[in-house]
């Protein structure tokens, strides 16, 4: 075993993984990371129907390196489907309509530094070439003043980090191609709720899929009635520059065919310090459980959730609005989201 894997136990169970499911999983090596005299590979696992005609769904973790518990639920996910395609038949005639991709370690060289910058002290999360329409909140809508401070965009006109061109690489490669997309991209760190935002990150103004993501809401709430999510554009909370979604979207929404439905799942982690304080006194306490139980309960209940994203994946064209219904999904929406009378900003 090489000790790059060895040096980080994520990518070790990447690369495991790729092992056990050889016979029905694509690896694909997207680059390398140089940090601290070693080399880690950027990895994407493929599996399903790779045909344009079915609709693609993509899972990532790991973008910001503090936040392990993101990248670990992704690998928990994996993890089940690779043990299930031994024995589920079901689960075999589900990859048949649909095409699934896991980037689960974006940002391996923050994981091994403990920071949620990757090792250029560059946000990923801020590294697109976009900009926020209106004010953003100080530092925390991305900065370009120094790499030592949190939020770091990276220098004015420059290429985006070689982490971020990779993930918009995949995207592009392996989930535009498809006509129906969605993805979701696992954070922890916001707040005492779970919450699942979208696109805008830059703009309060609504997306063009506004009917679209108001219908997979839907769909959730009727499935899981009980779920505890909060599901918002992220505008609502506060706008940002360099939102990598954001920039994907923007460019997807150009083709007037494609609907494409990015989703950012974010663990509420204050919730796990109000009930261990202690871990406020540790490098990963504000981001991730650190009690066992608790770890395995956080797990536990956000794979049901992506299982049922996988299988809304497969099923969208039977929940997507129709063209007659588009007009009341989006006046819904804006019922729902954008007539509340308060502007974005820092909620803390």
């Amino acid at each position: 075993m090489s000790p790059v894997v060895a040096a980080l136990p994520e990518l070790q169970l990447l690369e495991r993984l790729c092992e056990q499911g050889a016979e029905h999983v694509q690896r694909q090596h997207l680059g390398d990371v140089q940090v601290g005299g070693r080399t880690f590979p950027l990895l994407a696992l493929c599996l399903g129907n790779p045909s344009p005609q079915v609709p693609a769904i993509g899972f990532f973790g790991g973008v910001h390196g503090l936040e392990r518990i993101g990248a670990e639920l992704v690998m928990a996910f994996l993890a089940s489907l690779v043990s299930r395609l031994r024995w589920d038949s079901s689960l075999h005639q589900l990859l048949e309509s649909v095409r699934i991709v896991f980037m689960p370690l974006v940002n391996p060289g923050g994981l091994w530094r403990g920071t949620r910058a990757n090792p250029a002290g560059v946000d990923l999360m801020r590294n697109a070439p976009l900009e926020s329409t209106a004010q953003v909140p100080l530092f925390v809508g991305g900065q370009r003043l120094s790499a030592k401070l949190p939020w770091y965009r990276g220098p004015a006109g420059a290429a985006m980090e070689q982490e971020s061109q990779a993930l918009c690489d995949c995207v592009r490669r392996e989930l535009l191609t498809h006509e129906h997309v969605l993805t979701v991209d696992c954070h922890s760190g916001f707040g005492l709720a779970d919450r699942i935002w979208f696109p805008f990150a830059h703009t309060a103004q609504p997306i063009a899929h506004l009917a679209e993501m108001h219908a997979l809401c839907e769909i959730l709430d009727q499935t899981h009635a009980q779920h505890a999510y909060v599901f918002e554009p992220q505008s609502r909370q506060y706008l940002t520059h360099g939102d990598l979604w954001d920039y994907l979207y923007t460019e997807a929404s150009a083709r007037a065919e494609q609907v494409f439905l990015p989703l950012t799942l974010e663990m509420g982690s204050w919730l796990w310090v109000k009930k261990n304080p202690r871990q406020l006194f540790t490098k990963h306490g504000m981001f991730n459980p650190q009690i066992g139980h608790r770890h395995r309960r956080v797990l536990r209940r956000h794979l049901a959730w992506l299982d049922f994203l996988l299988r809304a994946a497969a099923g969208m064209p039977r929940w997507l609005p129709q063209p007659e219904q588009r007009a009341e999904q989006e006046r819904r929406a804006l019922l729902r989201w954008y007539q509340r009378g308060d502007q974005p900003g820092v909620k803390v």
